[in-house]
């Protein structure tokens, strides 16, 4: 059966880097690499010591080594920790995902892996991003309803989902369209980047989605916490590459953010329906908070 693990770059209050862990290990994961982006972070005792857990702490030793300098953007230091875990990887497979992502499929993905053709090198997760509902209890990563992109054959949906802001939001997603994939470590030595994976260079093709494969991405559905990151996406982060989205929220007043956020993170019942029957919607109560306690029950 093949093998699985992940590699990612944390820099989270405890709890959530608890339930990123758990979630996988439930997953079956058979290794994690977590580096630390903030060296002074307390790491979990549960963490430091669990068998299937590797933790570096991006000190000044670690970016040092091999006369090399830390890098001044985050995704320069992500890229940087993928493939030091790359060439460290024990696992027949390896993805790259950040701490608000989780993956998510209907079946063992180590099943899934087994039935990838030989000469595949990588599959590619859907991303789907979490909604906000204040009506459910506390997960630390809270949400159960995921939307994903509404491309072109969704577009006579995308009115009655995102009204007068669909020119606003690409697709209907603020984050990342494009995915994160899974690839080999076996054989060819490939390189991974944020989301993609290159050889010699040059980016690996992948297949369309799989349909199996799902990136459950909580990017906005803590509406408090999106408003706090918003300063630094707007100028150092993701939305500094949506010209139609910075622009909007630049300009706008804390009214009409108020708004915005409402109509489109918000899922009316209605229109989960109709999404869930066309597969743009993801439902599914992740339990976190009991998969962190099992994992600090020594269960996982």
């Amino acid at each position: 059966m093949a093998s699985w693990g992940l590699v990612a770059t944390v820099k989270a209050s405890k709890d959530k880097v608890l339930a990123f862990a758990a979630h996988h290990l439930a997953m079956g994961a058979s290794h994690l690499a977590l580096y630390f982006d903030d060296p002074l972070m307390p790491v979990p005792s549960v963490l430091a010591r669990h068998p299937k857990v590797t933790v570096q702490r991006c000190d000044d030793a670690y970016w040092t080594e091999g006369d090399k300098t830390r890098p001044a953007e985050h995704q320069a230091r992500q890229t940087r920790n993928a493939r030091h875990a790359t060439r460290r990887a024990t696992t027949d497979w390896l993805v790259h995902i950040d701490v608000d992502e989780f993956l998510h499929t209907p079946r063992p993905l180590a099943d899934i892996l087994d039935e990838a053709e030989p000469d595949l090198l990588a599959l590619k997760f859907e991303p789907f991003e979490a909604m906000h509902d204040p009506m459910l209890p506390d997960d630390i990563f809270t949400a159960r309803e995921f939307r994903g992109a509404l491309r072109h054959e969704f577009w006579p949906r995308r009115r009655a989902v995102l009204g007068d802001y669909r020119k606003v939001i690409r697709d209907g997603m603020l984050s990342h369209t494009v995915g994160k994939v899974i690839f080999r470590t076996t054989g060819k030595k490939l390189q991974p980047k944020i989301h993609t994976v290159l050889w010699k260079k040059t980016h690996v093709p992948t297949p369309d989605w799989h349909p199996e494969l799902k990136l459950l991405h909580f990017h906005a559905q803590d509406r408090q916490a999106w408003l706090d990151a918003l300063p630094f996406r707007l100028t150092r982060g993701a939305y500094q590459f949506r010209p139609e989205l910075q622009a909007f929220l630049t300009g706008a007043t804390p009214a009409e953010i108020d708004a915005f956020y409402l109509r489109t993170q918000v899922m009316p019942v209605d229109l989960a329906r109709v999404l869930q029957g066309v597969g743009r919607l993801v439902i599914v109560d992740l339990h976190l908070r009991q998969k962190v306690q099992a994992l600090r029950d020594g269960q996982l």
